[in-house]
């Protein structure tokens, strides 16, 4: 298992199939120690803090009953690439719209 603090990155770009978010940097270790997961540190938009960070373990493939019951354990969060997936914009008007006759 590697252990990764290095350059910070959007949670989105790591292109792969889980996130797992947790508070505590003991928790996220624990738990990519037992998934053979990658600790990073996260980072929200518009947070400035370096405390306020939480600590996200890089997932690709895992049991997702032992990563339910982890999370339950360790009190984190879950966030997968399906979450992300943009929906469909409405369709465009055919022509203007008339408020008077």
């Amino acid at each position: 298992m590697r252990k990764a603090y290095g350059p910070r990155r959007d949670p989105g770009s790591y292109g792969l199939g889980m996130i797992a978010y947790f508070w505590e940097q003991d928790d996220a270790v624990a738990v990519a120690e037992r998934l053979g997961g990658e600790v990073r540190r996260g980072r929200f938009h518009g947070e400035d803090d370096d405390e306020d960070h939480p600590w996200l373990v890089v997932l690709e493939e895992v049991d997702r009953a032992a990563l339910d019951a982890l999370l339950t354990e360790h009190d984190g969060w879950l966030e997968t690439e399906a979450d992300d997936t943009p929906t469909a914009p409405p369709p465009l008007p055919t022509a203007p719209k008339r408020f008077k006759k």
